[in-house]
């Protein structure tokens, strides 16, 4: 079953976003780059997004920031996609 974003919560920081999503993502883990996400398929398929700078993978969340906040407009069909494409454990 693939994961599906069924909220969108902002954050104090505004390059960021708590997506919910189902099912859970599993362990808790965080990436602040994209080679420390290799290894992870959600971590990778969310680093693979141009303009994504950290991920926190959380138990019934992700945190997902980008680099230009103004930019969640056309980021957030591709992080759909992106956690679509990601086997649920």
């Amino acid at each position: 079953m693939p994961f599906k974003i069924t909220k969108i919560e902002s954050t104090p920081n505004p390059r960021a976003r708590k997506l919910i999503v189902d099912p859970s993502p599993g362990s808790i883990r965080s990436f602040f780059k994209p080679d420390d996400a290799r290894d992870d398929p959600m971590g990778k398929a969310l680093f693979d997004i141009e303009g994504v700078t950290n991920v926190l993978i959380h138990t019934h969340f992700v945190s997902v920031s980008l680099k230009d906040p103004s930019a969640w407009t056309s980021t957030l069909p591709k992080l759909r996609e992106a956690l679509r494409s990601v086997p649920s454990p």
